[in-house]
């Protein structure tokens, strides 16, 4: 799955815009690699997000197309 649409479904980032925008501006990494809109999101990778002055790492455990609100949070775990 593409990281913008990852981002969108897990509800990490509201907006696949945001989320393509963020990526673009180096904010967003996979596996400590600066990572694209584009970057395909696998099971077990881990994702940084940067808010601001925090930062939102988490490990991938499920990739699914369509989540409800409530299940969203199931795709990811959070690390440290």
């Amino acid at each position: 799955m593409r990281l913008d649409k990852f981002l969108k479904v897990s509800r990490i980032i509201k907006r696949r815009t945001v989320a393509k925008d963020a990526s673009e501006a180096g904010v967003v990494l996979i596996n400590g690699k600066e990572a694209k809109a584009s970057s395909k999101v696998k099971v077990g990778d881990i994702l940084e997000v940067q808010f601001g002055q925090n930062t939102l790492k988490v490990r991938v455990k499920d990739i699914k197309e369509h989540v409800t609100k409530d299940t969203a949070s199931e795709l990811y775990e959070v690390v440290e």
